[in-house]
């Protein structure tokens, strides 16, 4: 993918301008791929363009409010994360656990992302706070651990929490939303 997208992307320019900055080849060829797709799935299904959207809005008219819940989410975590929350939670963990081991500091943060998931609701916001106060400082920072490994299995931590939490809206809300349930809390109680 990097190869094609280099290849492809590399010096596409309009008026002398390049379209696709440097580095930025893998999103452009991602994106290119999103459209090849949606037209390959369009003569598959025999559809037209117009019912793809009209499709969309009506499950976006079902979802409601809800289809902007995790990025709302996540701007509450990154608002407390700027607060300096994570900060404050690194200051609490180092204090408390000795940090020194690879596992002690991958507990902490794993734990935190679920307790923090489960005071706040969701995992999108007590991601910011969790890994800015324990992730890139000390797992990433300090024992040189891999940033996309962190993020995964904190972000699975996370969902853990979230999955303990009748506030888990991305869980229980949504589903419900595009059942067209009678009990808007009827999946969580399942």
């Amino acid at each position: 993918m990097t190869l094609l997208g280099t290849f492809v992307f590399k010096n596409l320019t309009w008026n002398g301008a390049l379209l696709i900055p440097a580095g930025s080849s893998i999103l452009a060829a991602l994106g290119l791929g999103i459209i090849v797709a949606f037209f390959v799935a369009l003569m598959m299904l025999r559809e037209t363009p117009a019912s793809a959207m009209n499709e969309g809005r009506r499950l976006l008219d079902a979802i409601g409010w809800a289809s902007v819940l995790p990025q709302m989410l996540a701007a509450l975590g990154g608002i407390f994360a700027l607060a300096g929350v994570g900060k404050l939670v690194a200051g609490l963990i180092t204090d408390v656990i000795p940090l020194g081991l690879p596992i002690v500091a991958v507990a902490a943060y794993c734990i935190g992302m679920a307790l923090f998931t489960i005071i706040m609701g969701n995992a999108f916001a007590a991601f910011p706070i969790m890994t800015a106060g324990i992730g890139l400082p000390i797992i990433v920072g300090h024992m040189g651990g891999n940033p996309a490994i962190m993020s995964a299995i904190g972000m699975l931590a996370g969902f853990c929490g979230t999955l303990m939490t009748p506030m888990a809206a991305n869980f229980n809300i949504v589903p419900a939303a595009l059942l067209e349930l009678s009990d808007q809390h009827g999946v969580i109680k399942v």
